[in-house]
């Protein structure tokens, strides 16, 4: 048994005595520490034990050291400093009295200890000067045995439960070596144990700074070792320290206990986290991570949405959770911000980013929506912004900055602008705190037309290359859009839209002629790309061309005042790429200068001694100057409208309904267009390329068998020709129609006999349909075949027209012409599949006669006969032979009724039923199994040698009839020779079997 060093027994016998005598003592010191350690003290075990050791190395002088080691059930808490003494272990053993009011120490209340009680009914301390124990159990028997009958109502009452801290018993052991004082806590539970894990894992640097003591922590656990120190290399840190005066002292502290009133001193410590060390330190568990609430000094529950830690000696209240409401926590806040102030001006001054210090958003809580309010006082007055024109750092209120500019396009303004500072989107809301004034950047661009008016041209380049990272922005552009650009001509205008971007292709001097059309280039010293995306054009010779008031140019120039200036202006950009002035038609409106010196459109001019000059009428057009051709070349000249051979005029999307501009001067267009036209209706009908031949009446009469042989010769002239236009009408349904020079030519070349080109008979015509056609001139041998069934030359039934169809109807009647009827047969098999039907049937008709030639009827007398068996009705009239759509096409065509519905077909008499040889279904298996045999077959009485009735099935009179009737039955027309051979001689069968085999 030890000495009793501490006078525990003397504390035991005084703290039962008043037990004894008052039990409601009991009670009351229970109650006080079990709230103590339900409540305030909860989860506080790691902190207080760690506020103890550096108030004891304080004491000492020392640099304090604290150990924490976790094994199995046990925690052990060995600290350097101060050892225990007699004082300690009273204090420690009476509830808020602490034994350090007079010393300037972290723990001040005097409750801090019983934090242990969380985890443990069995503390112990040992200390160089001695060891001290509590114990549940040994209270507990303490009481018992005082035989206090009111003392064990109230332990009775309170289910066993009594107060541990209150009696303590001396205990023997050593701390560990190095350390002067340790605490053992032998864990109640897995409970317990679960909590010291936790604490011991969130231990961190804002233990460390809380806790200026301690230089040193050590964690030992069954999972490692972790050491806690050099916390300050990891955090940029500002203090800030006072003591109040009597005054202060009277008016600040009139609210607080007496004990705290006896200590004037304050502080305030900041720290930021050193961002570049954190990442390294937290992967190694260096703990920099913000505990996200304020330290008074160790942490309460009040909220801190600041990105800091903040450790401040505000006044708290008897939870030990919150900061206590009154003019001292109100003295705190106000220091607290002028702490944060001058934390975000030095580290402004190292140049660090301090924006997102600013406070913005939504407080976390009271004490924290009163640390922003006064942080949102101070820091607008702050120095912490930096100028772009001499980066020196500038209060908030003295700065400005220009919403959405870039670095680059800030660089530039700075000269002009004051107090010009950089920003970025994500610092908006941090700016409005600190109530930076803003300029619209549309503002400023306003602004430059006059503050920047004389600047050369080199300097607007500069500013225009600043803008390469905010013209990408689309809203940024339109704040933009009213930017002054310098003009070639020394005019300074507002926006870049529609601006001519000039190249190094373009000869400037050209475009003086377009000034008064309201033409604008850029300076060429200003151009950048910038302007592009800020709607500029690169004035390539083809946007020039394009340029609204370069074609009014055009389009005026023979009323201009100097028209060869603006002829020479256009010519000029062409000549340097001539295809660049496709399919703007308007340019052959230029006026040009033709061989007599008069001035001329283009499209009213030949190239001399060219194709053009040789078949067009000399009375519509006239050679262009020689000069002029020889100083800007035929491809320019050509690509202006200027003729060397027949041209083209190209449109797109063209509305039949409402042709464009481009096609109105093509002679006879509008009907074109309503001959197109499906069901000769233009509304809503569309063509989505038409490619047309210009010009087509200027060509003399005695030129086309020239032009007709150029036309076939130039592959676009002949596309032009020969190319289907493909209409889409209404519905969407497409249509395949003659091009407008096919139908121009057709509707309007005639030969010199005053009859028309278009339909007559092809030199490579059917000899059958020539017979019915006029012959074509003998020129139109060495055409291109497409280009002669093109212009309306017919060399099938396929090729006619309307009108050429109702010719050769009329002329097929003709009695004086002898027809044989095999061309005939062979005729009607084309003209049935015709789509085109003349304005009226006609009166006669050309049939098949008895002596292999034909003959004419009235159309009144004619059937068609669509099937061989209905050719022996000779009672029927003429026949018009043709099968299947064809023959349904010539009875359209004809307007003469199928066979079938002028006679019933009915069979008279029933026939007996006999089956089919068996060698005729095996050659031709289709065939019915059973035939109607008949002595005499009459259809509708008539006579005929076979039939097939309307239910599919056979009859005949004759071997030869039944051949056929059973071929026509099957389907298998092709094979009445071989049916007939079997029937005939059955002793063929073996050699039609073989035969077969090949089929």
């Amino acid at each position: 048994m030890s000495d009793d060093v501490f006078g525990t027994a003397g504390i035991r016998e005084r703290v039962l005595a008043g037990w004894s005598a008052a039990p409601v003592r009991f009670r009351e010191d229970a109650n006080a520490e079990e709230d103590l350690a339900l409540g305030g003290y909860v989860d506080r075990l790691v902190i207080e034990l760690a506020q103890n050791a550096a108030d004891a190395a304080a004491r000492a002088g020392v640099p304090g050291r604290v150990l924490y080691e976790f094994r199995g059930s046990t925690l052990v808490v060995a600290n350097t400093g101060t050892p225990l003494s007699a004082e300690g272990v009273e204090s420690l053993a009476t509830l808020r009295a602490s034994a350090k009011r007079d010393e300037p120490t972290v723990g001040r209340f005097g409750v801090g200890f019983s934090a242990v009680l969380a985890v443990t009914d069995e503390p112990v301390i040992l200390s160089r000067t001695g060891g001290v124990r509590f114990s549940k159990a040994d209270t507990a028997a303490a009481i018992a045995g005082l035989g206090s009958a009111g003392l064990d109502t109230e332990v009775r009452r309170r289910d066993g439960q009594v107060p541990v801290l209150r009696l303590p018993f001396e205990a023997e052991g050593e701390p560990p070596e190095g350390y002067d004082t340790a605490v053992i806590l032998p864990l109640r539970d897995e409970a317990a144990a679960a909590l010291v894990r936790r604490l011991l894992a969130e231990a961190g640097d804002a233990l460390l700074l809380a806790l200026p003591g301690l230089e040193r922590i050590e964690i030992e656990t069954d999972e490692g070792r972790r050491v806690l120190q050099d916390a300050e290399s990891r955090w940029w840190i500002h203090r800030a320290a006072g003591v109040f005066d009597d005054l202060e002292r009277e008016t600040l502290l009139a609210d607080r206990p007496v004990e705290e009133r006896s200590r004037p001193n304050w502080s305030v410590l900041w720290a930021l986290p050193r961002h570049e060390v954190a990442v390294r330190e937290e992967s190694s568990g260096g703990g920099v991570e913000l505990p996200g609430v304020v330290q008074a000094p160790t942490p309460t529950d009040e909220p801190l949405s600041l990105p800091a830690l903040l450790l401040a000696s505000f006044p708290l209240d008897p939870t030990r959770r919150h900061v206590a409401k009154g003019p001292l926590a109100d003295r705190l806040v106000w220091e607290a911000a002028r702490a944060y102030g001058e934390l975000v001006r030095e580290r402004a001054e190292a140049g660090g980013d301090v924006l997102y210090l600013v406070p913005t958003g939504l407080a976390a809580g009271a004490l924290d929506g009163a640390l922003r309010d006064e942080i949102g006082k101070v820091l607008p007055g702050t120095p912490m912004v930096r100028a772009v024109e001499d980066d020196v750092l500038l209060r908030p209120r003295d700065a400005v900055v220009v919403e959405g500019a870039d670095d680059a396009f800030n660089r530039v303004l700075a000269p002009i602008v004051r107090g010009l500072i950089r920003s970025a989107r994500q610092d908006s809301l941090a700016l409005d705190a600190l109530h930076v004034r803003r300029l619209e950047l549309a503002e400023v661009v306003d602004q430059l037309g006059g503050v920047a008016a004389d600047e050369p041209p080199e300097w607007w380049r500069n500013l225009y290359g600043s803008l390469a990272g905010m013209v990408t922005d689309a809203l940024l552009r339109e704040s933009l859009g009213t930017l002054p650009v310098p003009l070639a001509d020394g005019r300074l205008v507002r926006g870049a839209r529609g601006l001519l971007l000039p190249g190094p292709e373009i000869p400037t001097d050209n475009l003086a002629a377009f000034g008064e059309y309201g033409v604008r280039v850029v300076h060429p010293e200003a151009v950048d790309p910038a302007l592009e995306r800020l709607g500029a054009l690169p004035a390539t010779p083809r946007t020039l061309l394009e340029d609204s008031a370069v074609r009014t140019a055009v389009e005026h120039s023979i009323e201009a005042d100097d028209p060869d200036a603006i002829a020479h202006a256009v010519l000029g950009l062409v000549a340097a790429d001539p295809s660049q002035a496709e399919g703007l038609w308007w340019l052959s409106d230029l006026v040009l200068r033709d061989a007599d010196g008069d001035h001329v459109p283009a499209n009213a001019l030949v190239v001399p001694g060219s194709e053009a000059e040789a078949v067009l009428d000399d009375e519509e057009v006239a050679p262009v100057a020689r000069e002029v051709l020889d100083r800007y070349g035929q491809p320019a000249l050509e690509a202006v409208g200027v003729l060397a051979t027949l041209g083209l005029v190209t449109s797109s999307d063209v509305a039949l309904d409402q042709l464009p501009e481009a096609l109105k001067d093509l002679d006879g267009i509008e009907d074109w267009a309503y001959d197109v036209a499906p069901d000769g209706s233009r509304y809503g009908a569309t063509v989505g390329e038409l490619l047309a031949i210009r010009d087509l009446d200027w060509i003399t009469d005695d030129a086309w068998p020239r032009v007709l042989e150029l036309l076939g010769s130039s592959p676009e002239l002949r596309r032009a020709l020969v190319t289907q236009v493909r209409v889409v009408g209404p519905d969407d349904r497409p249509l395949g129609v003659p091009s407008y020079a096919a139908w121009w030519i057709r509707d309007r070349v005639l030969l010199d006999d005053g009859e028309p080109l278009a339909g007559r008979a092809d030199p490579a015509a059917e000899p059958v349909l020539a017979t019915f056609l006029d012959d074509a001139p003998e020129w139109t041998a060495g055409l291109d075949p497409e280009v002669r069934t093109a212009v309306g030359l017919v060399r099938e039934v396929g090729d006619l027209d309307a009108d050429g169809l109702s010719l050769l109807l009329e002329r097929l009647a003709d009695p004086d012409r002898e027809v044989e009827e095999v061309d005939l047969l062979r005729l009607w098999r084309h003209l049935g599949t015709l789509s085109l039907f003349p304005g009226d049937a006609p009166d006669h008709v050309r049939v098949l006669a008895d002596d292999g030639l034909t003959r004419v009827t009235d159309a009144g007398r004619a059937v068609v006969v669509d099937g061989p068996m209905w050719l022996q009705r000779a009672d029927l009239g003429g026949f018009v032979v043709a099968s299947g759509a064809a023959a349904d096409g010539l009875s359209d065509l004809f307007d003469v009724p199928m066979a079938q519905e002028v006679a019933e077909g009915k069979i008279d008499g029933p026939g007996t039923a006999a089956g089919v040889p068996a060698i005729v279904r095996e050659l031709v298996p289709e065939v019915p199994p059973t035939w109607w045999e008949h002595e005499e077959l009459t259809v509708d009485g008539v006579e005929v040698s076979w039939w097939v009735d309307a239910g599919g099935a056979p009859h005949a009179a004759t071997f030869d009839g039944l051949a056929k009737a059973l071929a026509w039955a099957s389907g298998r027309w092709d094979q009445r020779h071989v049916i007939r051979a079997v029937l005939n001689e059955p002793d063929r069968s073996s050699e039609l079997l073989i035969d077969a085999a090949y089929d």
